[in-house]
């Protein structure tokens, strides 16, 4: 079978198999996902196809096939799920947390990258600027506005009364992170 003709058989049984296969698995999308997944193997047979003289059979064995092996999967999962009992409960997070991620959100969308980068995913600067097209002078003075709008953000006022900022978090006074 040449490119064109198989082109044109995939054209032809197309709808016609995906219809068979959606009453077979009892949905549309998986069935279009395997009969698509049964044609890609094909394509690398298209020319012993002519041999075959079925070659819609073949395509629709397969995506029958692929439909069982993908329900074999999900039941398994299925059942390691139910046998894997749930965890007692996830504590949310806590206040430094979330005090951090609402000063976060305040920052500029390229500061707040930078700053989340280096300082919690631990990037260096050096790679930073190779992954985001920006000179390293550009990253670091990012990093440094950065973390004076976080300090800005995250220091307490004494008459706010708010909850306050916890270890390692910046202080107004002395300027630095401690």
């Amino acid at each position: 079978m040449t490119e064109d003709e198989f082109d044109a058989f995939y054209a032809a049984t197309f709808p016609r198999l995906t219809g068979q296969l959606a009453a077979f698995t009892g949905d549309r999308e998986e069935a279009q996902d395997v009969v698509q997944e049964a044609f890609v193997r094909a394509w690398d047979r298209r020319r012993d196809f002519l041999a075959d003289e079925a070659p819609e059979a073949w395509i629709r064995t397969v995506a029958m096939r692929l439909a069982v092996s993908r329900w074999r999967r999900a039941r398994r999962w299925l059942e390691l799920v139910r046998r894997t009992p749930p965890p007692d409960s996830t504590p949310g997070p806590g206040p430094d947390h979330t005090a951090l991620v609402a000063a976060l959100r305040q920052l500029p969308k390229a500061q707040r990258m930078v700053i989340v980068l280096h300082h919690l995913c631990d990037v260096s600067v050096e790679r930073i600027a190779s992954e985001t097209g920006a000179p390293v002078g550009t990253v670091k003075a990012r990093l440094y506005r950065g973390r004076a709008a976080l300090a800005k953000h995250l220091v307490l006022d004494e008459a706010d009364g708010g909850p306050g900022p916890g270890p390692g978090s910046v202080r107004k006074e002395s300027g630095r992170v401690g």
